[in-house]
């Protein structure tokens, strides 16, 4: 029997950090800054001040991980206008955003629920 795997959040942090922060540095801005908890399974995503580099933390039940991306010739869309310090992204989001579209301005079609009676 397959079960349905909900996947994990997605937080994204809008200011820039120092990427010479690793684990335990954007460990305390998770807890202090964006008020969450770095050991909830969730990706928190950070960006340097030059928008070409992308971390993402997450803790997997066994110890912390960190993902990084640097861009060779181009940089991030990072939101700006969004509202909030932190944002929680949709993984259609965070596809987009390290495919280089930006973010604001994609909208896909709403997603509709129905309900049956039976």
């Amino acid at each position: 029997m397959k079960m349905f795997v909900e996947p994990p959040a997605i937080y994204l942090h809008k200011q820039s950090v120092d990427f010479r922060k690793s684990i335990n540095g954007l460990c305390v801005i998770v807890e202090e800054h964006m008020r969450l908890s770095a050991f909830s399974g969730a990706l928190f995503v950070f960006c340097n001040r030059q928008r070409d580099k992308v971390k993402v933390l997450y803790w997997d039940q066994t110890g912390f991980c960190l993902w990084y991306k640097r861009l060779e010739k181009d940089t991030f869309k990072w939101p700006k206008q969004m509202r909030g310090e932190v944002l929680t992204l949709s993984e259609r989001q965070w596809s987009w955003l390290l495919e280089g579209l930006d973010i604001e301005r994609m909208k896909g079609h709403k997603p509709l629920q129905f309900s049956s009676t039976y």
